[in-house]
């Protein structure tokens, strides 16, 4: 099979080839022969329909099909002659000038570009770390005992922490508005959750009281009726609550699983919990870290193949974030097609470099390393075996676990051949991030 390949641009290439017809009906007509072995018509017996029938009920999608392959074999056989990584999809239409005889195609598409990695030692990466000592036990230890503190009805003015239950009716302009009422309405001040005049509006208040207050609206006010717009609200205080903290003692050890109630092996629980959650948070700091400096190591063009597709995905992933957020997708604009192009870029130009770094330093994954990562997963579970069996027993949920490693591989590598400088995080700002 003759061949044309062409230069376009940097990265694209256009190969055209052409086929013998001869080839695509012979091969059609073996296909129709074996499909007549088993078809059934009525009135007759199977493998008696007679071929002119076959032909014209199944002609028409048999030798289409027999092109399909032989395109597809003919594309694949002159990349392999040509030597061609080809990036993405290619872009194949038929040719009207193929000569007696022949039926030609022309495939469009990016081939990957030729990376040259530079010089490590340049980039500069800062690696994270984060003390974990007595005081973040004890900060732990008091978010744990709020989270199991019963709420109880209180005689005293509310204030910031406590829990109120109201009944409220927004007006404006003496006019009652959409989304401005509610019975039986939970919210603990000062965490933000309403706009401030109306926290404002009940700090104070008594169980029993009736506030009456303005608020506000900000002139960004999601509701364009209320933006920039003040109403007024009548409120009734229907309980005002506070947390009861349990003491730190046996029985709280107990029901955090305890079961001697030691609070020594409590402490030391959340402290091996709060380690391994450190960790786990400084690593993800210091990949990031990695990968935004990688891009500096090497200059080159990325196949626009890969940058449309993964474009199409992240826009694919923005509507599915959308939809599971309960808004109907159908009624909003289109997202425009470039929105998330300059991502797409990024990400393409990253998957690139690490798959080079991975396939010139040979960091690849190796069997002792997947065992100690999904040990490492398992730790935190009651039956750390049957989730090692889990991720071992499925070759899709292993490579999940390999993509990881290798990460981590590249990591590792790009720290001990870069510059890097080390930086302390507070605990609360480790955790808040």
């Amino acid at each position: 099979m003759a061949t044309q390949l062409e230069t376009v641009g940097t990265l694209g290439r256009k190969l055209s080839f052409s086929l013998p017809l001869a080839d695509i009906e012979r091969d059609a007509a073996v296909r129709l022969r074996e499909l007549a072995r088993t078809t059934r018509m009525p009135g007759f017996r199977p493998g008696k329909v007679p071929m002119s029938m076959i032909e014209r009920s199944y002609g028409a999608q048999v030798r289409s099909e027999v092109l399909g392959d032989a395109v597809s074999k003919a594309f694949g056989d002159a990349v392999t002659e040509h030597g061609l990584r080809v990036a993405g999809q290619p872009q194949i239409e038929r040719l009207d000038d193929a000569g007696e005889g022949q039926i030609g195609f022309s495939a469009a598409f990016d081939v990957y570009p030729e990376i040259v990695l530079g010089d490590f030692a340049v980039l500069e990466v800062e690696r994270f770390g984060c003390e974990v000592g007595e005081a973040e036990v004890d900060k732990t230890l008091d978010i744990l005992r709020r989270q199991r503190a019963p709420w109880v009805a209180i005689d005293r003015a509310a204030g910031d922490g406590d829990r109120l239950t109201i009944d409220f009716k927004g007006t404006l302009d003496g006019t009652p508005f959409e989304g401005g009422s509610a019975e039986g309405f939970q919210l603990v001040l000062g965490q933000g959750r309403m706009l401030p005049d109306f926290e404002t509006g009940l700090r104070g208040a008594r169980a029993g009281d009736t506030p009456v207050f303005p608020v506000a609206f900000p002139a960004d006010y999601g509701a364009a009726e209320l933006a920039g717009k003040t109403a007024q609200f009548e409120t009734r205080m229907v309980a005002v609550e506070e947390q009861q903290l349990p003491a730190l003692d046996e029985a709280f050890a107990q029901s955090m699983g305890v079961a001697d109630g030691s609070l020594e092996r409590l402490r030391a629980d959340v402290r091996a919990n709060l380690e391994r959650e450190v960790a786990q948070r400084l690593r993800a700091r210091t990949k990031s870290a990695v990968m935004k400096s990688l891009p500096a190591v090497a200059s080159f063009e990325v196949p626009a193949a890969l940058v449309d597709a993964e474009n199409a995905s992240l826009g694919e992933r923005a509507r599915a974030d959308l939809k599971q957020r309960g808004i109907d997708i159908d009624k909003m604009p289109p997202i425009p097609p470039e929105t998330f192009r300059e991502q797409a870029v990024e990400r393409v130009r990253l998957g690139l470099l690490v798959a080079e770094l991975v396939r010139s330093r040979s960091l690849q994954a190796k069997p002792d390393q997947l065992r100690r990562q999904v040990e490492e997963f398992a730790q935190s579970y009651e039956n750390p075996g049957e989730l090692i069996r889990y991720y071992f027993s499925d070759r899709n949920r292993l490579a999940e676990v390999e993509a990881i490693v290798v990460e981590q591989n590249v990591v590792d590598w790009v720290l001990a051949n870069a510059r890097t400088t080390e930086r302390a995080l507070a605990f609360d700002e480790l955790m808040a991030g």
